[in-house]
């Protein structure tokens, strides 16, 4: 099965195999949004398990 090239885009894969994702909602309409709130938004943050089969799936090394 060919890598789904649109999602190693937006995925990291970690060392220990996890997968990482960007917080939703960072790009655009940030001007309303607080300081904290814009860098909490920076972060990588893990894929909830209910995806993480689906995800996986789709990007192969």
């Amino acid at each position: 099965m060919k890598t789904k090239k649109s999602l190693t885009k937006r995925f990291k894969i970690t060392k220990t195999g996890k997968i990482l994702r960007r917080l939703s909602g960072q790009d655009h309409y940030r001007a309303k949004k607080t300081g904290q709130a814009k860098r909490k938004g920076r972060k990588w943050v893990p894929l909830a398990k209910s995806e993480f089969k689906r995800i996986k799936k789709f990007i192969s090394r």
